[in-house]
């Protein structure tokens, strides 16, 4: 590691009252969301570093506790109420004064949900007529994979239409689901720019990590164990060729993924001196990736070699979440201190 002190962040945005679980930049408009334990959405200037609008998304007793973007005028909000909200994006920045649509999963946990990051996939219904049907192609920005009802299992759910088509497991056959205890973290993505194929991983209380095919939601493509504590957060990689989890435990591990062969591999496993690690993030560009860790730092890594980069030490409490811009220039970090921290850390090159 470089002898040189870690950066300092290049802008802190204060306003929350609250924990800020979690932090997500538009992927065009310099615009970035934030969600806190009370509730509160809120909507800043990337680049005045200043509130646009604050909306009380979810109740003060639930909070929030995940935010993604869908598209260029939508967001999402998913709160520990049960409830997962899709909501319009005015021009200039504010949310719309109602949701256009509301999920009400029955399910209250800590797994922050994933959209699938692909125009078109192809998936085997599992809830409609409560039997399986043909595959259906589906417009894929809509959907997104969350912990279900039955919090050892994994439900996809259509968020325009608020139905819920796939469970993973569909059926009793994989009985050892139950034992590996609730779901806490979920990574939904897409192989391949051909095909129209989609899997979902999912990390469990137990340590254990599962790949599934959703073609064929009955049976796991392959389970893995890296974590000796609970899978507290994934990020797969922009290729899909592999990704990164963190848990409870002191590891970080990064790994490599093929869904058509059925396996997932460790590349490298990072221990540190304090367990606890709450988001991870891979830079779009596959240069870096980016840990939230539980001892109030920010950790950088190079995520082909997956050496150390940095320790930013900026905020004063458990850090949540971490992410970056889609061009991969400015990183994203929010804490239980109540504020974000924004970064501008190793540029991509051009």
């Amino acid at each position: 590691m470089s002898k040189r002190p870690p950066p300092d962040p290049v802008a802190v945005l204060r306003g929350h009252r609250a924990s800020v679980t979690d932090v997500c930049l538009h992927p065009v408009k310099n615009i970035l969301f934030s969600g806190s334990t009370d509730g509160e959405l809120r909507i800043w200037d990337s680049l005045q570093r200043r509130t646009i609008s604050s909306s009380w998304a979810h109740s003060a007793a639930h909070g929030i506790i995940s935010i993604a973007t869908v598209g260029e005028n939508r967001v999402i909000s998913q709160g520990r109420d049960g409830a997962i909200k899709l909501w319009d994006l005015g021009e200039a920045g504010s949310l719309s004064r109602s949701p256009l649509t509301a999920i009400h999963t029955n399910s209250y946990h800590f797994c922050k949900l994933s959209l699938l990051n692909k125009p078109r996939v192809e998936i085997m219904p599992t809830e409609v007529s409560g039997s399986e049907n043909s595959p259906m192609k589906l417009e894929a920005r809509s959907y997104v994979a969350t912990a279900g009802e039955d919090l050892s299992v994994v439900e996809i759910w259509d968020v325009n239409n608020a139905e819920k088509l796939v469970k993973l497991p569909s059926s009793s056959v994989d009985r050892s689901t139950k034992s590996r205890g609730m779901c806490m973290a979920v990574g939904a993505f897409s192989p391949s720019e051909s095909e129209v194929y989609a899997n979902v991983v999912a990390g469990f209380e137990d340590g254990s990590m599962v790949l599934w095919d959703l073609r064929n939601p009955s049976l796991p493509v392959t389970s893995v164990k890296f974590h000796s504590e609970t899978v507290l957060s994934l990020s797969i990689d922009n290729s899909c060729g592999g990704g990164v989890s963190g848990s409870a435990d002191e590891k970080i591990v990064t790994f490599s993924l093929n869904p058509s062969m059925g396996s997932c591999l460790v590349k490298k496993e990072t221990v540190l001196e304090r367990p606890g690690i709450a988001g991870t993030s891979i830079r779009p560009d596959g240069k870096i990736f980016a840990t939230a860790g539980w001892d109030h730092r920010v950790r950088v890594y190079d995520y082909r070699k997956g050496n150390a980069l940095a320790i930013l030490k900026y905020h004063h409490s458990i850090c949540n979440a971490v992410t970056f811009s889609a061009d991969s220039k400015l990183m994203a970090s929010s804490s239980e201190d109540a504020t974000i921290a924004l970064w501008e850390l190793y540029p991509p090159r051009n």
